[in-house]
């Protein structure tokens, strides 16, 4: 879905559908509403299949709460358990995923497994008591939702082409990213200081702006816009996930009701982690003087 020859490494099943989308949009107007209505079509699809794990997962969660019986031999969370790993297999053997794009995966389901042992410990939300695929009160699912994420950013990274300007020094980005880690933790002890490092992200990532292409045409935005919409898309997500029984939070179990708009914070700081992971795999490019020249600003 890209309109010139220089773009982000592809899978080989990605170029193969890139180059199928460029043929049937090879007489797309340029211009005009029809065109701008194109580049909104394209966008859609490509955020769509940037997040194939992350709705696969959903719709197998969403099934199990419709349809999968109580009384059935094997366990619900076990159940869910197998199926994410099935699909984190066709992911990789069916080449939506590459080998390398997997160790940052892998890495976001230590981390977010880890965050789940101790926040179920601490009471700050629970799972159903089933099943023998799990660690301690944790289903083994448990870490692929947050895979689910990692790999929504790592695919969103090569399918959009993201370039950004003025991006912070990598080393403190990951300073950051750690201490905000640490919070998640520490603040159950001593004081939160969630606040602190929002204002921290906001200095850090400031005057960073993100370049991206949909179609044919450039866009930027700050970067600081993208996390915001990503952390409320994955608030969004967690909504369904709790209403379907994936787990739940404390003031749930009586009958489920949306999840607090304050945990919006908690998402824009772990997304803050997610994004610092990614650049492991794929570290932040300028973009190059043509592709500044033809960016337009989609916001600001």
């Amino acid at each position: 879905m890209t309109a010139v020859s220089e773009r982000p490494r592809l899978t080989s099943v990605e170029a193969r559908l890139d180059a199928l989308a460029n043929r049937l949009l090879a007489s797309a107007p340029a211009s005009g509403a029809r065109a701008r209505m194109v580049e909104f079509a394209v966008f859609v699809l490509k955020q769509a299949w940037a997040c194939v794990f992350g709705a696969a997962f959903l719709a197998v969660v969403l099934a199990a709460k419709l349809w999968y019986p109580d009384d059935a031999p094997l366990a619900r969370n076990d159940v869910l358990t197998i199926a994410a790993v099935a699909i984190q297999v066709v992911m990789v053997v069916g080449r939506l995923e590459t080998l390398r794009e997997l160790r940052v995966i892998v890495t976001f389901h230590i981390v977010g497994t880890v965050m789940e042992l101790f926040k179920t410990d601490v009471g700050s939300w629970m799972y159903a008591a089933d099943g023998v695929l799990r660690l301690g009160g944790v289903p083994l699912y448990s870490g692929f939702m947050y895979a689910a994420v990692g790999s929504y950013m790592v695919r969103v990274y090569r399918l959009f082409d993201l370039r950004f300007t003025r991006y912070p020094r990598q080393w403190l980005t990951a300073v950051v990213a750690a201490l905000i880690y640490l919070n998640f933790f520490t603040h159950h002890w001593t004081i939160d200081l969630r606040w602190v490092w929002i204002v921290a992200v906001l200095v850090l990532w400031g005057r960073t702006v993100m370049h991206f292409r949909f179609f044919r045409g450039r866009f930027r935005m700050p970067i600081l816009l993208a996390f915001v919409g990503v952390a409320v898309f994955i608030w969004l997500a967690e909504n369904i996930a709790t209403y379907a029984g994936a787990w739940l939070y404390p003031s749930q179990v009586g009958g489920w009701h949306p999840v607090d708009a304050s945990k919006l914070t908690s998402w824009f700081l772990l997304m803050i982690v997610s994004v610092v992971l990614v650049t492991w795999v794929y570290p932040p490019r300028e973009p190059d003087a043509r592709t500044q020249d033809e960016g337009r600003a989609l916001v600001g």
